[in-house]
């Protein structure tokens, strides 16, 4: 079988979904994933193939000078489609890639000839794709601590990723209906997912919600010494991801950093490429590592301090490591919202972050066996979801039956 995986271009919006690919090519099927900007590189490095659906254009950074504030002047627009210079970013990420994606996946499929389509359900251009081609589309959520089974996500952005793009370019290329397998859910149960037993058809068109584990894929590393092995006082994680310092830079770490520098504790800081120079000179219990993947060392931390990005929310309940987040933008605050709720971990408003602060909240992760328990709970229960690799054969066996 021949099946075509559609992403948006963000770290958080495409490497949830690559076991999933792995799980097909390990299954015997050709695959291809249909990205564009910097996940075309990530693709690669995944050892996947990878088309790059817009090459015009890097679409991501348009997005990034968008949220930054920085104007929503994208320079020389004459090569991008009419929807994109109307809509002018106005419609936010996911009109953005919707109406700068979709010719080149509908393309891409084409060429390709696939059978399936697998998008996730933010990227309306894999739906729209599917629909062209008449071809069945399996939507796969990418947030493990919400879902868009969430009425404040349908609210926010439509019902199946319609935002103003996604209803330009349907009219424009004359797409119809989509024709919707089943859609997954990849949360634990008590964070508002499905028990594996469930079945739960989606009230708006009967398409069956399917539970699926979460694994998590944040790229490959060669694995440095010290991460094998847990330290003798408690290692704290400590990141921003990868949006965060692009739009606002570094500034909220020096709370965090001051705050852990005061502690006994091993500080393993992951800011990836950007600019610590502002932060001045680090703490001597801070071990920076630039760009590392969380998968690489999480697993030896006793907690973690990052700004609530769907992945990086999504590590620590997969490696039961309790966590404090101070939520950025966008869908952050909601996953924050769900961390604290179900008592893996601790929030707090990054503006009025302090050192002092910091260390009591840290501290309670650390002392407090609540939010251990809690996240070793939720650990279990994703270990005990589907794997990638059976909702893969399953999502195999329903094409062929329809």
């Amino acid at each position: 079988m021949k099946i075509l995986f559609s992403s948006a271009p963000g770290y958080g919006l495409t490497l949830p979904v690559i076991p999933l690919i792995w799980a097909a090519r390990a299954a015997g099927h050709e695959v291809l994933l249909a990205t564009t900007s910097e996940m075309t590189e990530a693709g690669a490095r995944a050892g996947l193939p990878v088309y790059d659906v817009f090459p015009q254009r890097n679409v991501w950074n348009d997005l990034l000078t968008m949220v930054s504030g920085q104007g929503r002047d994208t320079g020389d627009t004459t090569e991008l489609p009419e929807e994109y210079r109307n809509l002018r970013l106005g419609n936010g990420p996911f009109g953005l890639f919707t109406v700068t994606m979709t010719e080149g996946t509908i393309e891409a499929g084409r060429a390709f000839g696939p059978d399936l389509v697998v998008t996730t359900s933010d990227h309306a251009a894999g739906m729209l794709a599917a629909a062209a081609l008449d071809v069945p589309v399996l939507e796969v959520g990418n947030r493990v601590s919400w879902s868009v089974r969430d009425t404040d996500w349908r609210e926010g952005h439509g019902s199946f990723g319609e935002n103003e793009g996604a209803m330009a370019m349907r009219e424009k290329l004359g797409i119809g209906s989509t024709r919707t397998l089943a859609r997954i859910d990849p949360r634990a149960p008590s964070m508002g997912g499905l028990h594996p037993d469930d079945e739960h058809p989606d009230e708006r068109d009967a398409a069956p919600w399917w539970p699926m584990q979460f694994v998590p894929y944040n790229g490959g590393a060669v694995v440095p010494e010290w991460a094998l092995h847990r330290p003798e006082r408690p290692r704290v994680a400590v990141t921003l991801g990868t949006v965060v310092p692009s739009v606002s830079g570094v500034s909220s770490l020096a709370a965090v950093l001051a705050g852990l520098g005061g502690m006994d504790v091993e500080v393993v800081l992951a800011a990836g490429t950007a600019d610590l120079s502002e932060l001045g000179e680090l703490p001597p219990n801070v071990r920076s590592v630039g760009y590392l993947p969380l998968s690489v060392f999480l697993p030896s931390c006793s907690a973690i301090v990052h700004h609530g990005g769907s992945g990086t929310t999504a590590a620590p309940l997969f490696y039961g490591v309790p966590q404090l987040v101070l939520p950025g933008f966008a869908d952050n605050p909601l996953s924050a919202q769900r961390v604290a709720d179900r008592g893996v971990g601790l929030t707090h408003d990054p503006s009025t972050i302090d050192a002092t602060t910091v260390r009591t909240l840290v501290n309670r992760l650390l002392t407090e066996p609540a939010f251990r328990d809690a996240a070793t709970e939720v650990r279990a229960e994703m270990a005990a979801q589907p794997t990638p690799a059976s909702v893969l054969a399953r999502a195999v066996a329903a094409c062929h039956a329809s």
